[in-house]
């Protein structure tokens, strides 16, 4: 079973975060690659090994097939669209019969990063993260794991790519397996950016502008929980840590824990493609990144950023935009149902909590 490194933390135990640092006594304004290394991490394409190529493969096509969801129109790329940075770029996502989902859908891209999966964390890795979509009644509406098993097993051309993926197995179509060739594929959603061509010492990656926005998105204290390799994924965190957020209705991990220092705490997001990926935050309520990186400045920083100052750190945070992997992503070739029975979930029920986003 694949594992994340970052789950190797307790999700159990929000991390304690110190707030943001003063605008004018924080001096870690010293731009240069050596030096910001202590802070952040480069991020290189992935490399696939041969060993796990047939499991990838496996991942990709599980992730395009709307033919898994109970309404057969429905899979994990129709909110989180690969050649869109991972997002649909809606507030809330539409499951398979119409619903809306309950939080924001968040990037898939450099998931792989983040300590936890979803914005409460309470999946530990991409592993348990790809169990939870299929089988929530909003979303893919699957009815149970047993179901998702009967329907991949009706499909030859799937029971023998299980078969090469998990060669191992004497029963290789399984939900775990599901879940653990998904997170396979998901693991080399990576997206290098200019950024970490900077962080290795190519000083010319970033312009004259993104580098004032740079300094002054250390010097605001933003690093303090986006930093490390995804700028972001490796913490949890109050919303309106020093000034008390308004909207108060989603108490994030608090559902989750139920201790009361977890209300209104979520997974700091990365950084990463953020230009790309609005609307922001759990409820997708901002449109702008500019307005969000301006309430992030007041909320968590106590921080009122003038315009310009917002304007240069949007000119920086623009710089962790990466390039797609078109090849890494081309939709796959399906395996085809020809002939096979009717195993159509489109009528069955689909009650439970689910999962959310």
């Amino acid at each position: 079973m694949i594992r994340i490194f970052a789950a190797l933390f307790g999700l159990s135990i929000l991390l304690a975060l110190p707030g943001c640092s003063s605008f004018d006594s924080d001096p870690s304004t010293d731009l240069s690659p050596e030096v910001l290394r202590s802070r952040f991490s480069a991020l290189k394409a992935p490399a696939i090994p041969a060993a796990l190529q047939a499991r990838v493969d496996l991942g990709r096509k599980l992730f395009y097939d709307k033919r898994l969801s109970a309404g057969e129109n429905t899979s994990c790329n129709s909110c989180h669209l690969l050649n869109a940075y991972g997002v649909d770029g809606h507030s809330f996502s539409t499951g398979h019969d119409g619903k809306l989902g309950g939080r924001n859908a968040p990037t898939v891209y450099n998931a792989a990063l983040n300590l936890a999966q979803f914005w409460d964390g309470r999946a530990r890795d991409l592993v348990a993260q790809a169990k939870g979509p299929i089988l929530n009644p909003v979303e893919m509406g699957v009815p149970n794991a047993d179901m998702v098993v009967v329907r991949i097993k009706s499909i030859p051309g799937y029971v023998s790519a299980f078969r090469q993926a998990f060669p191992d197995s004497a029963d290789p179509v399984t939900f775990d397996h599901f879940a653990e060739a998904v997170a396979a594929f998901e693991q080399g959603l990576l997206t290098p950016s200019r950024w970490d061509r900077y962080l290795e010492g190519d000083t010319n990656a970033l312009n004259d502008e993104e580098k004032k926005g740079l300094k002054l998105f250390l010097k605001v204290g933003c690093a303090t929980c986006h930093a490390g390799k995804g700028l972001g994924g490796n913490s949890f965190q109050k919303l309106g840590y020093l000034t008390a957020w308004p909207d108060q209705h989603d108490l994030g991990r608090y559902q989750v824990t139920l201790m009361d220092r977890d209300r209104l705490v979520f997974k700091v997001p990365t950084l990463r493609n953020i230009e790309k990926t609005g609307p922001y935050f759990h409820d997708g309520q901002i449109a702008s990144l500019n307005e969000a990186v301006r309430l992030m400045a007041k909320y968590q920083c106590g921080e009122n950023l003038r315009p310009e100052q917002v304007g240069q750190i949007v000119s920086f945070l623009k710089s962790l935009t990466g390039v797609l992997p078109d090849k890494y992503i081309a939709p796959p070739a399906f395996p085809s149902t020809q002939g096979n029975a009717n195993t159509s979930l489109s009528n069955q029920a689909t009650t439970g909590k689910g999962f959310g986003l």
